[in-house]
């Protein structure tokens, strides 16, 4: 009987390249990574995470993952697009307490230039509270989180939800109406974006 020659098996490692990945514009253009690629078509809608603390250099801000998608490459440069934002589940557990009322708005907005994103933003009291007090409250995030979106520009937006400059603005609203513990946006998603 005659022996079946065996094919080598080809390594594609060796014909790929390695491309960086970098942020926004809006965000620093800063390197967060490194991806291989036999082809750079291949990487476009890859989707990237990186925490703000990457991006700062301030380990307070670790608990806050941004999500960014590949939209073009230049040479061995990825450019990135902002897709969204999380807060990790045990930052927010770690905010809750028993005796506290937890209030969570999820809202839909439109920015000045038409991108369309889900926000949602947490409040968390000092006190239980009246079901009335948060109904309110809800209403007045939902009402401030509209204003501001078609206030802003998407790059804007970003950087209000990033830096934590929206949750602070919401914060010294709603502290009128009830003792608050914190504010906090924990999650952001780009439904659409303008054609």
């Amino acid at each position: 009987m005659a022996k079946a020659r065996r094919r080598r098996a080809r390594d594609t490692w060796k014909e790929k390249r390695w491309y960086k990945i970098n942020t926004p514009k809006s965000l620093g253009e800063a390197e967060i990574g490194t991806t291989p690629a036999r082809d750079p078509e291949i990487l476009k809608k890859r989707r990237v995470e990186s925490s703000l603390k990457d991006l700062t250099g301030d380990f307070s801000k670790q608990y806050i993952k941004l999500y960014f998608q590949i939209d073009d490459v230049a040479g061995d440069t990825a450019t990135t697009k902002f897709i969204g934002h999380k807060v990790t589940t045990d930052y927010v557990r770690s905010m809750i307490r028993r005796g506290t009322s937890r209030i969570d708005a999820l809202i839909s907005v439109n920015t000045k230039d038409n991108y369309k994103i889900k926000v949602h933003v947490l409040a968390i009291t000092t006190r239980r509270a009246k079901s009335s007090q948060q109904k309110l409250m809800r209403e007045t995030m939902e009402n401030m989180v509209q204003e501001i979106a078609l206030d802003k520009t998407f790059d804007e937006l970003v950087e209000a939800v990033v830096t934590g400059k929206m949750a602070s603005e919401i914060y010294h609203q709603l502290k009128k109406i009830y003792p608050l513990k914190r504010v906090e946006t924990i999650k952001t998603q780009v439904v659409e974006e303008p054609t």
